[in-house]
């Protein structure tokens, strides 16, 4: 079998050398706030984040549980009832135009989430790394760079959502990026509803999440009747509620959130399906090297040439050698994203030239894999390997 002289794109080991960042608009960093309610009543917070290490010298080891915050200081937030920490003492997030250094040790895995503490992906890299130190960020973006630049040693963010469908943020990132995926970690999603303390749920009047764990309750807020608020995340929403002391508004967030800002758990796993699951991928600027000690998923992306049954001849390349295809994505080529078919100028046919992302359950390390790539090549004009990792399994 001839095959054509298309690369396989692994990973690039090159690290960035300079802080090359974009304000990235978010509205919960700088001078704005995440929402505005009754008013200027909600306090602003920013995003300049306590900073960290720019380059390691050596892999780092999981050893040491991270230090708790600092608890009860005096300060203006304080005056709630209920609060029962300085919101101040909480890492603040790193954003794309307030990336740099500071001395650390190295003796904890540093890991980034998109977010603020509390969120749903601080609570699965917490899952899968119990004692790593947690590095919030602003936005999607601002956690792929802060692991491109040594600043963490890796990133936990969301791929897709068994109720929500994919983050298409985050596939059109990964291609963007030259970060290798070395883990997933399943977690069933609990949303909480969360209050004041003190506070029951039939005294609120309206509710702050973000709108896609709005959607998921839909059953219990319209028997409360409230008014939904949407909010850029679920534990920023938290946030909110705890330091404006706002009485008459909940939440929907994590169970963290709640022990994080001192509320109210009101009502636990209020999300209408109760199999809600949500996959996050684990990324790093090394591949791990693959096994056959354990199930295996490998992620790839790639573009195919123009013709009939294409497609289904890409796709035939891993059924003819047994191989499970458990994920299939398309994505529209942001820089081509539309092509005249002919030369025509009397509106002639339009299509999309696309991305095909695709997670197989197969081993790097396995013949049958390799033989398999080897074959898709005869098709694409464009082949990736986003990364070979152990499955997750467990929920």
């Amino acid at each position: 079998m001839d095959l054509k002289a298309i690369p396989i794109w692994v990973w690039a080991n090159q690290p960035c050398t300079q802080l090359g960042f974009r304000y990235l608009g978010s509205r919960r960093c700088g001078s704005g706030g995440f929402l505005k309610l009754n008013g200027d009543n909600l306090r602003k917070w920013g995003c300049c984040g306590a900073l960290l290490a720019q380059r390691a010298t050596k892999p780092v080891e999981d050893e040491k549980p991270v230090d708790s915050p600092a608890e009860n200081n005096q300060t203006e937030v304080a005056q709630f009832s209920g609060f029962h920490r300085d919101l101040n003492s909480l890492p603040k997030a790193l954003s794309a135009t307030d990336l740099s250094s500071s001395p650390s040790d190295g003796s904890k895995v540093r890991v980034a989430y998109q977010g603020v503490p509390g969120a749903y992906s601080e609570v699965a890299a917490l899952k899968v790394y119990p004692r790593c130190e947690t590095v919030p960020c602003d936005e999607f973006e601002a956690a792929f760079k802060a692991v491109e630049l040594w600043l963490v040693d890796k990133a936990v963010l969301p791929i897709e959502n068994s109720v929500g469908g994919s983050i298409h943020r985050n596939y059109d990132l990964l291609l963007r990026h030259r970060l290798n995926i070395v883990g997933e970690v399943q977690m069933v999603v609990n949303h909480c509803l969360l209050g004041l303390r003190g506070v029951r749920k039939e005294e609120l009047k309206r509710v702050l999440s973000h709108p896609q764990a709005l959607d998921q309750c839909e059953m219990l807020l319209h028997k409360l009747g409230v008014l939904k608020v949407n909010a850029d995340d679920s534990a920023g929403a938290a946030q909110i509620v705890a330091a404006d002391g706002l009485r008459d508004t909940g939440a929907v967030a994590s169970a963290r959130a709640a022990e994080i800002y001192g509320l109210d758990i009101l009502a636990e796993r209020i999300q209408d399906d109760s199999d809600n699951v949500t996959r996050f991928l684990i990324l790093a600027r090394e591949p791990i090297i693959p096994g056959t000690d354990k199930p295996h998923k490998t992620s790839i992306v790639f573009t195919l040439e123009e013709g009939p049954g294409v497609l289904f001849k890409a796709l035939a390349v891993f059924a003819l050698r047994d191989i499970n295809l458990s994920k299939i994505e398309s994505r529209p080529q942001r820089k081509r994203p539309l092509r005249v078919v002919d030369d025509s100028d009397k509106g002639s046919a339009r299509y999309f030239d696309y991305l095909f992302y695709i997670d197989f359950e197969a081993s790097m390390a396995e013949p049958r894999a390799q033989y398999a790539l080897g074959h898709l090549q005869e098709f694409a004009r464009f082949l990736r390997v986003l990364g070979c990792y152990p499955m997750d399994t467990t929920l």
